[in-house]
């Protein structure tokens, strides 16, 4: 990185992020704060019973706030970029699609994947910076001898955000800095204390950003409401893994894959969610054993450590983001999809969620679970 290069920093008023933007002013860099105006926080408040406030969250208008005072502080130029129609657009609404769907999604991937490094690199363009630095944990580096850009895990595993970075292209990551990959949270609090940062002892956001209190069930109804459409009917039977009706349930947004609480049945034994039949609208449920998998299908798989699978690789993959990497074989079963094939099998493989591909620290690639069995 040279000295006279321009680093647009993505500033979300968070330690990590303004840590990164301090590290760059401190090494002399020519510093830009962004910050993506994503959601209207207060845009929902009051429907279907959403609170009133819903301050203090990853991307509310405190964020935006606390980010501009860290600029000042730090005597960088700053701006808030307002992408919210785009955010609706490829984020939130394929998530209530995706629910009402009977899948799990990930907005923090969709977001990743299509919305935050895309944008942010057209703008850093615009107001002429060379990168973007993010305080994602995660680290990237050139390849040389495979010719490519490699995305690895962090020195600071409990904080490993690659599961959500999987979907980051060539282009992407070679006008990418991730500083905070070689440190750990409390060194990054540490040096965001040394360099006077106010929000150095501020809690880290846990949640999705546009649903408080991660009531994902709420926000659907309120948003549909605010949409003026009416809920879909995805209310249906609830069956036992041979077929059996015992009972009916109200939606299969209500359910996702390995859930026991609240199915709304009671039978002798403890019954898990084995699976969610989009099509008939029916909610498999079955017992624990019942929800082992050794193959998954992934779509719209994305590849960094190399450009293509002409045989089978072996792998560790991840199917959740706090899911200890299984190993597994992958093999191209056509134009971006995989079959995986674990050595053991797998729990609650969710469709809708990632799979993420490892070797090692390096991030092979990941790709979108369809179907598991």
């Amino acid at each position: 990185m040279l000295a006279s290069e321009t680093i647009a920093v993505a500033m979300s008023g968070g330690v990590d992020s303004s840590a990164v933007a301090a590290m760059l002013r401190a090494e002399g860099r020519n510093v830009i704060g962004l910050t993506m105006q994503l959601w209207n926080q207060r845009r929902l408040a009051g429907h279907a019973g959403m609170p009133e406030s819903v301050q203090g969250r990853c991307c509310s208008i405190d964020d935006v706030y606390d980010a501009r005072r860290v600029a000042e502080t730090l005597g960088i130029p700053y701006y808030v970029v307002n992408h919210e129609e785009r955010f609706e657009r490829d984020v939130v609404r394929p998530f209530v699609e995706e629910y009402l769907a009977g899948r799990t999604p990930i907005p923090c991937s969709l977001c990743n994947n299509h919305l935050k490094f895309d944008q942010l690199l057209i703008v850093a363009r615009q107001i002429g910076a060379d990168k973007v630095a993010t305080g994602h944990y995660a680290q990237v580096v050139f390849d040389e001898q495979r010719n490519r850009w490699l995305l690895k895990r962090p020195a600071d595993r409990s904080k490993d955000q690659t599961y959500f970075l999987f979907g980051l292209t060539q282009e992407q990551l070679s006008r990418t800095l991730f500083p905070l990959g070689g440190m750990t949270k409390p060194e990054v609090r540490e040096l965001a204390r040394r360099q006077g940062l106010v929000i150095a002892e501020k809690p880290d956001s846990q949640e999705i950003c546009f649903v408080p209190g991660g009531d994902y069930k709420r926000f659907l109804e309120a948003y549909l409401t605010e949409q003026g459409d009416a809920p879909a009917d995805v209310s249906g039977e609830m069956v036992t893994t041979d077929g059996e009706v015992i009972g009916e349930h109200t939606g299969v947004h209500n359910f996702t894959v390995g859930q026991r609480k609240g199915l709304g049945v009671a039978t002798g034994s403890p019954l898990y969610v084995i699976q969610i039949k989009n099509d008939t609208r029916q909610v498999v449920v079955g017992k624990d054993e019942e929800l082992y998998s050794r193959t998954l299908h992934a779509r719209r798989v994305n590849l960094i450590s190399t450009a293509e699978l002409p045989e089978p690789m072996r792998v560790a993959i991840k199917i959740r983001h706090k899911h200890q990497p299984a190993p597994a074989v992958i093999e191209s079963t056509g134009p971006d999809e995989v079959l995986v094939t674990f050595d053991e099998p797998q729990r609650a493989i969710t469709p809708g969620q990632a799979a993420v591909f490892y070797d090692g620290d390096i991030v092979v690639g990941g790709g979108w679970i369809e179907a598991s069995q």
